[in-house]
């Protein structure tokens, strides 16, 4: 079984909104990164010296890779990453190797083989 690696940054308002689709979609588990930093093309505006930005979360999803499309675009609708700039942003990176991830393949294969 292959794997995607998903990377989405996400105001933290809206993570359980995107863990809640990431699951809808078909993922199995995540890990979230609290209160990351971020800027986009325009620079944050600051009042008297202090910058004024919201805060973000990191979320990684290690997903079978045939599901993965499906769970980014999923994700990218939820959380209105092309409708509203600065929301978000979702990517995916092939994995080459992972270990500990047994008890996710055990419940995907079914699933994956449904699906091809």
């Amino acid at each position: 079984m292959h794997f995607k690696l998903l990377i989405v940054f996400v105001e933290d308002a809206k993570t359980d909104d995107v863990l809640r689709a990431a699951r809808e979609a078909g993922a199995t588990g995540c890990t979230v990164v609290s209160n990351a930093r971020g800027e986009g093309i325009d620079e944050h505006r600051s009042f008297f010296g202090l910058t004024l930005t919201t805060q973000r979360d990191v979320i990684l999803l290690l997903v079978e890779e045939h599901l993965s499309r499906e769970i980014l675009e999923h994700i990218g609708v939820i959380g209105e990453f092309d409708e509203k700039p600065g929301t978000g942003l979702a990517i995916q990176i092939d994995v080459e190797d992972a270990v500990g991830a047994l008890s996710q393949v055990e419940r995907l294969v079914d699933i994956v083989e449904e699906q091809l």
